[in-house]
């Protein structure tokens, strides 16, 4: 597709920071949102971008964005989502807590709580609760990937099979329409599985950008979880399958 002058800048903004938001590039082009949302139209009808609430995703069906910009995805609706899913889980539990972004909000809406057993293959997670004396944790050994401190890999999951524990959060890089819940890094994968068939209750936290994005590696399907907290699903086939097989379905924007 051509590409104007402005339009090869913001997919290269896009590229390098693994989002862009309207907002933002209207003040740094100092143009109108209108036009940058054009801008962003078009390049996602180029199939360049992937369009979220707000901005676009530069996506890779092979690669995820990169850690640090998914942290600002949806922020404030990982906020919520994570407190959503600290208020289904009592003191004195044992869980599981995947890597990812809306884990880790989980993981830092459950500080106030007392005699948890955390054991989870998330080094932010970890450093994060390690200070706390009421919480222990419990770290996998693995490969500790360095673009965000998961740690995969054979020896992670032989290590997570060693538990049965109350609960287990988890997240995913993508959901599709027909339920499918998928990822980028077939060893994440293999832990997510470990996690999701060591755990009497297993909760999906996900925002809802998660519906429009497509990853390679399947974890498993929505009907597996118990719980599925995100912000909005728009998504009417995974709400009747939620339905179907019992799944309850949380939605934070609209309990709030």
């Amino acid at each position: 597709m051509y590409l104007t002058g402005r339009q090869a800048e913001i997919l290269e903004l896009a590229k390098s920071e693994g989002r862009v938001l309207v907002d933002e590039l209207a003040t740094r082009f100092s143009v109108t949102p209108q036009t940058i949302r054009k801008d962003l139209n078009d390049l996602c009808d180029g199939r360049v971008l992937t369009r979220i609430h707000g901005g676009a995703l530069f996506p890779s069906g092979n690669e995820n964005v990169k850690y640090e910009a998914r942290r600002s995805i949806a922020a404030i609706e990982k906020q919520t989502i994570g407190q959503a899913a600290a208020a289904l889980i009592p003191d004195n539990s044992s869980l599981f807590i995947n890597i990812g972004t809306t884990t880790e909000a989980v993981g830092e809406a459950l500080l106030d709580h007392k005699e948890l057993m955390v054991i989870t293959n998330n080094i932010n997670v970890a450093n994060r609760l390690r200070v706390f004396p009421s919480i222990e944790v419990v770290i996998a050994g693995g490969v500790v990937r360095g673009a965000d401190g998961g740690i995969v890999g054979e020896a992670a999951v032989d290590f997570i099979r060693q538990f049965k524990v109350d609960y287990a959060v988890i997240g995913a890089s993508a959901i599709d329409q027909d339920g499918a819940l998928l990822d980028f890094d077939y060893r994440e994968v293999k832990v997510a599985q470990a996690i999701i068939a060591n755990a009497r209750h297993v909760i999906l936290v996900s925002d809802s950008t998660k519906f429009e994005r497509t990853a390679p590696v399947r974890i498993g399907h929505i009907s597996q979880v118990h719980t599925f907290i995100t912000d909005h699903c728009p998504v009417d086939a995974v709400r009747a399958i939620c339905l179907e097989q019992d799944v309850r379905l949380i939605e934070t924007a609209v309990n709030s």
